[in-house]
């Protein structure tokens, strides 16, 4: 198998659906090797979801994008940095998880070429922690800008920790992910299967 799979867990309880994903990178003096997605891999795996798009995004220094997620047409996300470091938190927004609320991090790094899996049903954002960060992700659904929804990505109740990972970068935020709201734990999110309840 050309890939591991790491599944994620918060205080001993695993995260359903949530992995991060490791390719076996081949490389010499000329350069590297590797593949991003292998459909037979993951769906040995236990990941058999369909993309249907894919995005790419550069950004610099302490830009913070996110925490975002749709309403309508929920997104699964795999996400990797093409070139750069940011650190890459998503947030379980199915209210019926064991986890629901809970959030989790890990720095995507060009130089491991290690990816992060996002399952539908969660809120998801990033922080650059280099110069510059290119940043791609394939999706399991299309964009819908009328289904947009997010949460403050300093928002106490959740308590995400970014101070840890980039000391001393004060986030960036466009002005719409500077108004989003803060989290709610009477909202009904998502239902397990990632599909909205609202």
């Amino acid at each position: 198998m050309a890939f591991e799979f790491k599944k994620c867990f918060i205080e001993g309880t695993e995260i359903a659906g949530l992995y991060e994903i490791q390719p076996k990178v081949y490389g010499d003096a000329r350069g590297y090797f590797f593949e991003v997605y292998s459909e037979k891999d993951f769906v040995e795996a236990g990941l058999a979801m369909k993309f249907v798009q894919d995005n790419q995004s550069c950004s610099t220094k302490g830009v913070l994008r996110g925490l975002h997620f749709q309403t309508r047409h929920p997104q699964g996300k795999l996400v990797r940095a093409v070139s750069g470091r940011v650190y890459d938190v998503a947030v379980d927004l199915r209210n019926s998880s064991a986890t629901f609320g809970k959030w989790y991090g890990v720095v995507l790094d060009s130089e491991r070429q290690n990816q992060f899996y996002i399952p539908e049903g969660f809120a998801h954002g990033f922080l650059v922690l280099s110069d510059t960060a290119v940043f791609a992700y394939k999706c399991t659904d299309f964009y819908d800008p009328q289904g947009e929804g997010g949460l403050m990505w300093n928002d106490p109740m959740l308590g995400i920790d970014w101070e840890t990972v980039a000391p001393g970068i004060t986030p960036i935020l466009s002005e719409k992910d500077g108004r989003h709201p803060g989290f709610d734990a009477e909202t009904k999110y998502f239902a397990a299967d990632g599909n909205m309840t609202f």
